[in-house]
């Protein structure tokens, strides 16, 4: 068993993989730098025949597994060694050249290394060595080979057909490759900066106004990004944090709502690679892909579609492609807007389905920027998220992008617009969105107040118009008006797009003509909402055109007024089965506040949906008509709880919010909030709490009840007095609750508890989740435990008085305190055992995890390392222990056994996980009062699962129950000194109880015996052996060792003393031919039939003469034997 081991010397399976792809070739070798046998670097060279990365991963992983110290420094120290031999040879190679080349021919060590080097230049370095084109083509045409199998096939070849290839003419073919390589990766690296260069120099922050371009780094600002961590989401400090997250290999899955800057992320990566931007994780990458999937329909290979639309204009190969990027070591490939990827959804086996299942560029980086998850990927993703812009970010924009050297004043215009608009608050956090909105505030004098989104969103769509009209004086202002007013026609292409099951986001230009018109189609084109976008024909050339909406929220824009006709008309529900309220909100929202009239069937349709209340917020803030119809269904949608979560994106938080405070401002009752795991960080001057999302929560005159919830989170001391004035302005508030994990003060000053709350009797409770809920005395800033029934009525003087109802009705406590608690949960946890124990509740257990007691005081409580004290419990009725190789010496046993004599309903107190307990505890230490009570001290461990009890009137462990009748094999190898000690300890306990010891094996160790045999140091862990009376094998190993005569006499005289051994054995060390002045001894073992072997390190096994003293072959004691 191998010990535990440190974050920074651990081997993950990571590591290992990253490792493998630099290995490759050089597998075999570095196998046996790691003294993996032959046998099993053969089979994995069978049994992953066509894969040499694997083949390399393969073998680190049976390393790890069976090292004793499968450590990065033995690695790193196995790598160096094979890199010194390399460099000998290498270093032998070049004093060939001088002499006879045909003396030294290939080996197999420079064949593989030759394999592992520029591996994508195969056929070139096959063209140097003169391998005929036919041979090269049947190579490639070989199925599941990868670039370093299919080099490695030419060099098999070419050797093959040379009666003795000389080294000097392969390192000439590797330095010509060489050459060639580089000039392709510099002129393959060159163009792609150039064709990224044109795309982030040409930025429209407003599509309708195209003689205003942008670079990016003018107007790109950080917006929120966070990644996945063990199923929270976790706020990441840059963008640039994406790239540079470990290990590199791993997939990297950027989401994002629309407009929320995926493709400008993707675009930002491309400048700071083109323009080598210092500190950028892409400044030293070699070569960079930036592909946008809507592109790439029915194309399969990821090199021509590289070749059609990053380096069309170039005089580059395919081929040249491939090879660069399968020999380069240094390339990220960003995939921007799979959701948009026509064959997303496609069986075919794509390059592109290929890399995003991690079965293609397994080795490389890359990253995938998407609405939402694709339906197969590789499920060990790295998953980050796009958040959006808050109110730094818009500040930055605005000095950054909009007002440019305008001053202060013209930032406070455009803030002061944002804040007159308080219903666009949601959609500005949308990047998109507030890029637009910003320029446009800027810029127009006329800018106005919004009752909607929707209203918002047909003034930008009227300035696309009016900016257009106003440079086309000339033609024929009507036609352009009736393409203004009159777009069924674009809404109905829209709709259909969207309500596929497979949304369809582009359409080919004679499509969008035939449905269109010729004229309409060029209007809205030039207008900016229509886009043209060169794409692959029918997956087989570059010559298609393709035209998608400037973004999709215009998409969803246009086919909502097509669904706001529907529902005027006939409306059947079925056309919205593929259009989940999730992911075309917006359309949802626009067609309600497009026909306000008919709004109603599609919010009834909406609520039935699971969890569509949230999108019905979202519409019913469209509305700016019938006042009674909207206050209805507020009023129904109050009713029930409302919930915001920390999983909720801001959009839908904010529709709550506004719910609430729309329901205060008509006087609708509102039944509940939860607030789970978006805890209040602050509460403003105007009284609205501030979550951690940075939302506020309004002031409500008809809140009801408000549910905190939030695991591991504190709220300090000053935020529940600011969560208490919260309360007392929320004229309705009659309870506030705390669950689910949430970390309150024990107290908090009376005299900054507001008078009016404790008038007005709001019940503040606090779910610890153990079994007891609190609830908060107003009066005096205290808890109690909150009354069953009120029978019983207790008065305990602790820190201060406290009234303490308890119900024989309520369940009973269970207490957990781990070692690493913060100290305020360690104070809760105390104070819950002594309120329990006044209030006569039952305890049902208290769990130490990995904190033992430091001591036990004078007045019997348990003192714990953070200086709290335990009183003993009058209700406890369990104790257990657990920690892994946790020491527990004899005197802390002895004092844990004095606090269970003082807890007077303890009926048993359990050791768990590996605790390291003393063989036996002084039976005069033990208090006499537990015998009586017949308490059960018990202990589990890990060997055969095997379960002891404490005789408390000996001081000896007993086997406990009907469990393993004995211990099988025990190795004693382990490097981690804990791990040996527990080991040792337990085969002690194991022996003084009884149990029999089948095998106990010392490897890797030297092993000496006392002057007295009774105990085997062992050199590894300092530790010693002691007489094992129910061990029947012995075996002891320590790799090429010697050991003189003395040292066997003392192992032969431990094992006499083990009264139950009837073999012991050595191996893989050195003994001496005969074993001298030890007669007794050998007297003894022969009396009782003891077989002693030994094992050299050519595994011949040879067996002690216990007449002679000498090691006698295995034939010859047959021999003898068959005599007898």
């Amino acid at each position: 068993m191998s010990g535990t081991r440190s974050e920074e010397s651990a081997v993950s399976d990571d590591y290992l993989r990253d490792l493998s792809s630099k290995i490759v070739g050089l597998w075999r070798f570095l196998g046996r730098e790691l003294k993996i046998p032959q046998q099993t670097l053969d089979r994995i060279g069978s049994n992953n025949s066509n894969d040499v990365t694997a083949k390399c991963y393969q073998s680190l992983l049976y390393w790890r597994k069976n090292s004793a110290n499968p450590s990065k420094q033995v690695l790193e120290d196995a790598r160096q060694n094979m890199n010194i031999d390399t460099e000998e040879r290498s270093a032998d190679s070049s004093s060939d050249r001088q002499g006879d080349h045909k003396v030294h021919p290939v080996t197999e060590q420079q064949r593989l290394a030759s394999s592992s080097e520029k591996t994508g230049m195969w056929r070139y370095l096959g063209n140097e060595l003169h391998i005929p084109k036919s041979v090269l083509d049947n190579i490639e045409m070989r199925p599941s080979r990868e670039a370093v199998n299919r080099c490695h096939d030419v060099l098999l070849q070419w050797e093959q057909t040379t009666s003795e290839p000389p080294r000097l003419v392969l390192e000439q073919a590797q330095q010509k490759v060489n050459e060639i390589y580089t000039g392709l990766e510099e002129k393959l690296a060159r163009a792609l900066k150039m064709t990224y260069k044109k795309q982030y120099d040409a930025i429209q922050p407003i599509p309708y106004i195209r003689d205003r371009l942008y670079r990016i780094d003018r107007i790109f600002v950080e917006g929120g990004v966070k990644v996945l961590v063990a199923g929270s989401w976790e706020r990441l400090t840059s963008y640039q944090d994406i790239l540079k997250d470990e290990p590199a290999t791993l997939l990297r899955v950027i989401e994002g709502d629309p407009g929320y800057g995926k493709s400008t992320l993707a675009l930002e990566f491309a400048y700071d690679w083109g323009e080598g931007v210092k500190g950028s994780p892409v400044e030293n990458v070699r070569i960079l892909i930036i592909l946008r999937l809507r592109q790439l329909g029915g194309v399969q290979s990821i090199y021509q579609a590289i070749k059609w639309f990053l380096l069309s204009e170039e005089n580059v190969k395919v081929s040249d492609i491939k090879a660069v990027i399968e020999s380069c070591h240094s390339v990220k490939i960003i995939l921007d807007g799979h959701d948009e990827y026509p064959d997303r959804d496609s069986k075919n086996q794509s390059d592109i389905r290929k890399i995003v299942m991690r079965e293609m560029f397994k080795n490389l980086n890359v990253s995938l920027t998407t609405r939402y998850l694709p339906k197969h990927y590789d499920q060990s993703a790295r998953r980050y998220k796009l958040t959006g812009f808050d109110d730094r970010a818009r500040d930055e924009y605005i000095r950054k992008a909009v007002v440019g050297e305008a001053g202060e004043q013209a930032v406070s215009r455009v803030k002061q617009k944002l804040k007159d608009n308080p219903i666009l608050s949601d959609l500005c956090d949308v990047p998109l969105i507030f890029v637009m909105f910003a320029h446009m505030a800027h810029e127009k004098e006329d800018f106005r107040k919004f009752k909607s989104v929707t209203e918002f969103f047909l003034y930008m769509i009227s300035c696309f118009h009016h900016h257009l009209l106003s440079k086309m004086r000339d033609t024929n202002v009507g036609q352009i008006r009736r393409f203004e007013n009159d777009h069924a026609s674009l809404d109905q292409m829209a709709f259909d797009g969207l309500s596929k099951e497979h949304q369809q986001l582009s359409w080919s230009e004679e499509e969008v003509r035939r449905q269109l018109g010729d004229d309409c189609c060029e209007y809205y084109v030039i207008l900016g909402i229509l886009v043209k976008e060169n794409v692959a024909a029918n997956g087989t050339a570059p010559g298609g055109v393709e035209i998608r909406f400037y973004h999709k929220l215009f998409c969803e824009w246009y086919a909502a007024h097509h669904l706001a006709r529907l529902l005027a008309g006939n409306w059947n529900p079925s056309v919205l089965r593929h259009s989940h309220p999730y992911d075309l909100q917006y359309m949802y929202r626009f067609a309600c506040g497009i026909n306000q009239d008919s709004s109603e069937r599609l919010i009834n349709y909406l609520r039935k949906l699971p969890g569509g209340d949230k999108f019905t917020i979202l519409c019913l803030l469209e509305q700016t008509g019938d006042l009674k119809k909207f206050v209805n269904v507020v009023s129904d949608l109050c009713k029930k709880t409302l919930k915001i979560s920390e999983d909720d994106n801001k959009l839908v938080q904010r529709s709550t919010l506004q719910l609430i405070e729309t329901a205060s401002s008509h006087s609708v009752p509102s039944s509940c909030l939860i607030l789970d795991r978006c805890l209040p960080k602050a509460v403003t001057t105007g009284g609205n709490l501030v979550l951690n999302s940075g939302l506020h929560v309004p002031l409500s005159l008809t809140l009801e009840t408000i549910k905190i919830t939030g695991k591991d989170h504190s709220i300090s001391e000053e935020m529940m007095i600011e969560l208490l004035a919260y309360a007392d302005k929320c004229e309705e508030l009659k309870k506030m609750e705390f669950k689910d994990g949430c970390l309150l003060p024990l107290s908090v000053p009376a005299e900054q508890i507001p008078s009016a709350l404790k008038e007005r009797s709001i019940e503040v409770q606090y779910d610890r989740g153990h079994g007891l809920v609190y609830r908060f005395d107003l009066a005096e800033g205290h808890w109690m435990i909150a009354p069953r029934n009120t029978k019983r009525r207790l008065l305990l003087r602790m820190w201060h008085t406290i009234q303490v109802p308890w119900s024989s009705e309520s369940r009973s406590l269970e207490v957990t305190m781990k070692h690493g608690d913060s100290q305020l949960e360690q104070e809760w946890c105390v104070q819950e055992l002594n309120l329990a124990s006044a209030a006569g509740v039952p305890t049902a257990c208290l769990y130490l995890e990995g904190c033992v007691p430091e001591t036990i005081t004078a007045g019997g409580d348990l003192l714990l390392d953070s200086g709290l004290h335990v009183q003993p419990s009058s209700t406890l009725k369990t104790i257990e222990i657990t920690g892994k190789n946790l020491d527990i010496p004899e005197e802390k046993i002895i004092g844990l056994l004095a606090y269970a004599e003082k807890c007077e309903r303890l009926k048993k107190m359990t050791f768990k996980e590996n605790c390291l307990l003393p063989v036996s505890v002084p039976a005069e230490q033990i208090p006499l009062s537990l015998q009586t009570r017949s308490i059960k001290v018990l202990l589990h461990t890990r060997l055969e699962g095997l379960v002891y009890y404490l005789n408390l009137i000996e001081g000896k462990w007993v086997k406990h129950g009907s469990g393993a009748a004995g211990i099988g094999g025990v190795n004693l190898y382990s490097n981690n000194q804990a791990e040996h000690e527990w080991m040792v300890r337990e085969l002690t306990r194991a022996s003084a109880a009884g149990i029999p010891i089948a095998q106990v094996v010392i490897a890797h160790c030297s092993a000496v015996a006392d002057q007295s045999g009774s105990s085997l140091a062992l050199s590894r862990s300092q530790l010693s052996l002691p007489i094992l009376s129910t061990l029947q094998k012995l075996w002891i190993g320590d790799d090429g060792r010697r050991m003189d005569n003395t040292e066997v006499v003392g192992i032969l005289s431990y094992t006499t003393q083990c009264a139950a051994v009837k073999e012991l054995g050595f191996y893989h060390q050195t003994l001496p031919d005969r074993v001298q002045g030890a007669e007794s001894t050998l007297s003894t073992l022969r009396s009782r039939n003891v077989s002693v072997a030994w094992r050299d390190s050519d595994s011949t096994r040879k067996y002690l003469n216990l007449f002679t003293g000498r090691w006698e072959a295995a034939e010859e004691r047959d021999r003898q034997e068959q005599q007898q």
